[in-house]
């Protein structure tokens, strides 16, 4: 969202990023030069989503609390110079455009998840494709055949994340309403599926939402994405990263989220220590307790364990070989910016497909296969590093090189995300 905001006032729009109180007294960000930053309500001020009984309890109370605040904040700039005519939110927020709407706004859906997936969403809701799957493989038009492996989780399981499942699909409530659905994709990687939702929506797309840095450019100082949950200093991870030789460091990070199991944290160590090439490997603070113990020491000679990283500076490090990673959207689009091959071993929601996709659509890497247990075991990892560093290292270069070049067109100027942006501003600066 901030990202966007950027590239909005790099437009000449004038932006505003509302984020919960809750996150702004915890993570403390710094005033933006460019974007201003206010804040909502989602009715747990002094302790955020750990305050609250559950998924469910979470989302409502911050439907109330933020449509309460957010309309403050729209009354409070009537007739001032920062008065709002247009409202983005997120697409797992319906209720924005609602407020939106109670004030005359226009509204602006922001899609953060993959084309692809969103469109599975859309079918799941409007009736047109059933759960759970009864005889894969699932053939739906502009997509890859589709396992239940492959499925986003909520899909493949859909009785195991109820409240997410219905968050997810509550997307479309009234996204009829909606005068822009913005998707944080580019056309060219998901053009068939983005063609298809074009014809039910006022669809752009407008990704990859990264730092102009590390694609073109066009926005001075714009080199971190400017909010971090878990912000640390980099240095020594650079200064490990420049003792390595090019394309030799296997990078490792599951993402904000990720939960692995004692078991499945296990497997991944041994395997790593296995295999003969460098690693660094992202282990937040919380799931530390997993690892074997003494195992940062034993491996302190080719591996590197750090609770968090700057990652677009590591993936745009020379001596990065390839990702291992959950598949996360944005960590995916960061992979091809920085043309980086990846190993996906996915975890939950929309991570199966977008892995999917990278080993069969886009064939940037290949994904792990879990056994019968549900574990990847340390062969498997060893393999696959092998497969992704040296047996397939040629192909998988060239093609990541390929989508590489045809995002950073996409967003450079005149390119189908930076017409879609121009188009954006256009419409609301008329309004």
């Amino acid at each position: 969202m901030l990202q966007f905001c950027r590239r909005l006032v790099s437009k000449g729009v004038k932006a505003s990023l509302a984020i919960t109180n809750h996150i702004s007294t915890t993570l403390n960000p710094e005033p933006d030069d460019h974007v201003s930053l206010v804040t909502i309500s989602d009715g747990y001020d002094d302790g955020g989503f750990s305050r609250a009984d559950s998924v469910a309890a979470y989302l409502a109370n911050l439907e109330v609390a933020g449509s309460q605040s957010l309309g403050t904040l729209i009354e409070e700039r009537v007739g001032t110079y920062d008065s709002i005519n247009c409202v983005v939110y997120d697409a797992f927020l319906p209720w924005g455009l609602n407020v939106a709407k109670k004030y005359g706004l226009l509204g602006a859906s922001f899609f953060t998840q993959a084309c692809g997936v969103n469109y599975m969403y859309y079918l799941i809701y409007h009736g047109k494709f059933t759960m759970p799957v009864a005889t894969p493989p699932v053939d739906i038009q502009r997509l890859p055949p589709l396992d239940v492996g492959d499925l986003p989780s909520f899909v493949g399981s859909p009785e195991s994340y109820p409240a997410y499942l219905e968050l997810v699909l509550n997307q479309y409530t009234n996204l009829g309403n909606a005068e822009f659905v913005l998707v944080n994709t580019v056309y060219e990687l998901e053009d068939e599926v983005v063609d298809v939702m074009s014809k039910e929506y006022p669809l752009l797309t407008i990704g990859p939402t990264i730092p102009s840095f590390y694609v073109d450019k066009r926005i001075p100082h714009d080199k971190i994405y400017g909010l971090s949950l878990y912000p640390t200093d980099p240095t020594p991870i650079t200064n490990w990263l420049s003792t390595k030789s090019p394309k030799s460091v296997v990078y490792v990070s599951f993402g904000s989220m990720a939960c692995l199991t004692k078991a499945q944290t296990e497997e991944l160590a041994w395997g790593f220590k296995q295999s003969k090439y460098h690693f660094l490997w992202v282990v937040r603070a919380s799931e530390e307790h997993k690892l074997p113990k003494g195992f940062a020491d034993e491996v302190a000679a080719k591996g590197l364990i750090g609770r968090w990283c700057p990652q677009l500076e590591v993936l745009s490090s020379e001596a990065i070989g390839c990702f291992f990673t959950h598949c996360g959207w944005n960590s995916t689009l960061e992979a091809l910016v920085m043309g980086v091959p990846l190993i996906g071993m996915p975890l939950w929601t929309d991570q199966p497909m977008v892995a999917k996709f990278v080993e069969d659509v886009w064939k940037v890497g290949i994904r792990v296969k879990v056994n019968k247990e549900g574990l990847v075991r340390r062969e498997e990892i060893v393999e696959r590093i092998i497969e992704v560093m040296e047996e397939k290292r040629v192909e998988f270069i060239e093609n990541v090189k390929k989508w590489k070049h045809m995002m950073k067109k996409a967003i450079s100027k005149g390119g189908s995300s930076d017409r879609n942006i121009d188009e954006f501003v256009s419409k609301i600066t008329r309004s």
